[in-house]
């Protein structure tokens, strides 16, 4: 409950404050927020299969968006970037279509 609450603060917060994002990493945002969908995705599949585990979830949150947004610096610098950044939400949107399907399996039965 404390999340959900947590959750509804911070886009009110967003909504009201409206903060901008600097033009340097703009570029990575789009990466980060896939990144932590996939984790959270993860989360509540994990949650669901009752193999949940706190600590695992924040390990994986924090290190899903710092290896993205690695993966798209890396790109950047080697000119490819749109490339890799493309690769990074691939790979990460099977990922998140695959937890889709484990919650609704598990929640539906079918």
């Amino acid at each position: 409950m404390v999340a959900v609450i947590a959750l509804a603060v911070g886009v009110v917060l967003g909504l009201v404050f409206e903060p901008s994002v600097p033009l340097a990493l703009q570029p990575y945002l789009p990466i980060a927020v896939v990144a932590a969908l996939d984790a959270v995705f993860g989360g509540i599949r994990a949650k669901l299969d009752g193999i949940f585990d706190d600590k695992q979830f924040v390990v994986s949150f924090v290190s899903n968006v710092l290896v993205a947004a690695l993966i798209v610096f890396l790109g950047d610098k080697l000119g490819v970037g749109g490339q890799l950044s493309t690769g990074v939400v691939v790979v990460l949107g099977v990922r998140i279509f695959g937890n889709v399907a484990g919650i609704r399996r598990r929640l539906f039965r079918a």
